[in-house]
């Protein structure tokens, strides 16, 4: 009874301990900054240099050879009549798009200049985000990933818009309706960005977080649960918002533009 009891007494301390150990709450900016901190996978010296290659640059070209193969099966043997589900689930993304880009103000000619662009990254952000599936950390979570792709967009959503508006239109869309409100565009195209950036990397960080702290406090049962939010349809959703912003930003440009030019001529 006596080995029993004192069997019982050192698990119930080891077991306290560990329980503490698990809850504790140490230093926040450390713990924030190990999980953003990419894993890396690689090291190597080329030339002088060094190379590293983490876990979100695997995953990153991962999911672009996986975009490859999956644009090349969709849309292999195309026809002028689709038949196949395949053709069929293609076309309807398109159609999606093109109709997403004509309700922001662009004409038929004009979205099927925009829909490739937009229709890659949507898909290239929301696979990026879904590699949490498979247990793989989200490229995303590491800030260098969404402010990459937010300076790819706004760099895209300008050389577009006066690709569209021509020049002299995206300049009469910065001064509309008053000159005066130069500065404050201009300002406009280096918050979005900023916006851009941290809207991806704050939601998805943040659903790393929770999900974390799930994993500890709750069974196992439930985090399942509630990460089919969080990897499937939030990381979905980051992809679509990403998208919409991009072509409402070339949109807001066009009625500029077209604004401005029914103003000189009125």
């Amino acid at each position: 009874m006596f080995y029993v009891m004192s069997y019982l007494s050192e698990f119930w301390h080891a077991f306290v301990e560990k329980l503490i150990e698990e809850i504790k709450v140490g230093d926040i900016g450390a713990e924030i900054s190990h999980a953003i901190e990419p894993k890396i996978l690689y090291r190597a010296t080329i030339g002088g240099s060094n190379w590293l290659i983490s876990d979100a640059v695997v995953a990153t070209w991962g999911v672009m050879l996986f975009i490859f193969f999956l644009v090349w099966y969709m849309t292999r043997k195309m026809e002028k009549v689709p038949t196949s589900k395949r053709q069929q689930i293609s076309e309807s993304i398109v159609n999606i798009l093109m109709k997403l880009c004509q309700s922001s103000g662009m004409t038929y000619d004009q979205a099927e200049k925009v829909v490739p662009y937009v229709g890659s990254i949507a898909i290239f952000i929301s696979l990026t985000n879904l590699v949490t599936l498979l247990k793989i950390p989200a490229p995303s979570k590491n800030p260098a990933f969404p402010i990459t792709l937010a300076l790819i967009n706004i760099v895209y959503v300008i050389y577009m818009s006066i690709r569209l508006a021509g020049i002299k239109g995206f300049w009469a869309s910065l001064i509309y309706p008053k000159a005066a409100l130069l500065p404050f565009k201009i300002l406009d195209y280096l918050i979005k960005p900023v916006s851009l950036s941290l809207r991806l990397f704050g939601n998805v960080f943040g659903a790393y977080i929770l999900m974390e702290f799930i994993y500890i406090i709750i069974p196992v049962i439930i985090p399942g649960i509630i990460g089919l939010w969080f990897d499937l349809a939030d990381g979905i959703l980051q992809g679509v918002i990403f998208t919409y912003l991009s072509v409402t930003y070339i949109g807001e440009v066009l009625e500029g533009a077209h604004m401005a030019h029914e103003a000189a001529h009125s």
